[in-house]
């Protein structure tokens, strides 16, 4: 008889370890909405699949997206000076993730994954490890539900880094080559312009990362679409008038109602495995691992993070028991790409070190070392030696 695993969480993280333990074990994925409450909501944030995401994707049986807005390149800027657009070895994507994560659950039911709409209580919580061999909390960047106790070398901060503005726009010409275009303003934050396919089409999502209580911090009280579109062409106008050049007036508007957010995320780290009634419990993705968004690894750290755990479980899947044991193997697999990626990405969030200066505006002068940089966000690895390198 399979083993019964429950995830806690039907975004990014919980569907796709749903579809790599599908075959192996009984899964169910409990969420307090369906999927047409996630199609029809408002948007949970942003996200962009580099090669490696993408590559498990395709393991993991995942259904594909076909888009004319494949993005190949990531052009920097810094101030109001255009450095370069570095080339990805690997094509990625954007999805409006209500979208995506709709269709997912769809076909995972199809597939035999069992499907539960409920909000997890205080008692569920204590009772949920007798209705599973293995519960996996992924519930995001609201979770966690469970106690994992934090990780204070990887958690330096106490109160958010950054800003979050969100919005999905049509009405924006698009750049070239297609690509993640980065503006980085020091000081007061950054704007992040991503092509990305939703429900009614093509889309730009524009993402501003505000530095708090700086002058890109404007959106404070916006609560209506309207208002929000309105401020949103005030900021690009003030401070990105290169996107300000690239908006055509008559079509500049929101997607749809929902398709804007506002909030602010205190990066943290936990250990993802705790005992509960000599139960082991596990977490996977940012339930457990949170960092800020200013280098969009959420969605590329919880696919290695399911792998992983996916990988290990079915490794042990005639265990007798599942025990701590399990836990700290999961969390030794995890543990250097999650500092390394985490490191990285809080290191992104001060001012950049002198020698990070430096190679980005080499990438102006050198397309090898355009290329570099634009990998750090398909290969973090990289851009951790580069930022945490002795000097």
């Amino acid at each position: 008889m399979k083993k019964k695993v429950g995830i806690i969480g039907g975004g990014a993280t919980g569907l796709q370890l749903a579809y790599a333990l599908m075959e192996d074990f009984d899964v169910t994925i409990i969420s307090h909405r369906t999927p047409e409450q996630v199609r029809s909501g408002r948007i949970m944030s942003t996200q962009v699949h580099f090669g490696p995401a993408r590559e498990r994707e395709k393991r993991f049986h995942m259904p594909d997206w076909n888009s004319e807005q494949m993005i190949t390149s990531i052009h920097i800027t810094v101030g109001d000076q255009k450095l370069f657009a570095g080339r990805l070895e690997k094509p990625a994507l954007s999805v409006d993730q209500r979208l995506s994560y709709s269709t997912y659950a769809e076909d995972l039911e199809k597939k035999g994954v069992t499907f539960q709409q409920r909000k997890i209580t205080e008692q569920d919580r204590e009772t949920l490890g007798e209705e599973y061999d293995l519960v996996v909390d992924c519930t995001g960047k609201n979770g966690p539900i469970f106690p994992f106790p934090i990780e204070k070398e990887l958690t330096p901060f106490q109160g958010p880094q950054r800003k979050c503005i969100v919005g999905y726009f049509k009405g924006v010409k698009p750049v070239s080559p297609c690509g993640v275009s980065v503006t980085v303003i020091p000081e007061l934050g950054e704007m992040f312009e991503i092509p990305a396919e939703a429900e009614s089409g093509p889309v730009t999502i524009l993402f501003i990362t505000a530095v708090p209580a700086g002058p890109l911090d404007m959106f404070k009280g916006i609560k209506s679409p309207d208002a929000f579109t309105i401020k949103m062409r005030e900021a690009v106008e003030m401070f990105f008038p290169e996107i300000h050049s690239r908006i055509v007036d008559e079509l500049f508007a929101l997607s749809d109602e929902n398709g804007f957010l506002q909030v602010a995320i205190t990066p943290e780290v936990r250990r993802p495995y705790v005992m509960q009634e000599h139960q082991l419990i596990l977490g996977c993705g940012d339930s457990v691992v949170l960092n800020d968004p200013i280098t969009g690894q959420g969605c590329n750290l919880s696919s290695y993070c399911a792998e992983q755990l996916s990988e290990l479980l079915v490794e042990h899947k005639h265990d007798d028991h599942w025990g701590e044991e399990l836990g700290i193997l999961y969390w030794n697999r995890i543990k250097h790409f999650v500092k390394e990626v985490t490191e990285w990405t809080n290191a992104m969030t001060q001012p950049l070190p002198g020698h990070v200066i430096q190679m980005l505006l080499g990438g102006a002068q050198d397309q090898v070392t355009a290329d570099q940089v634009a990998r750090w966000f398909e290969n973090p690895s990289s851009a951790h030696q580069v930022f945490l390198a002795k000097v």
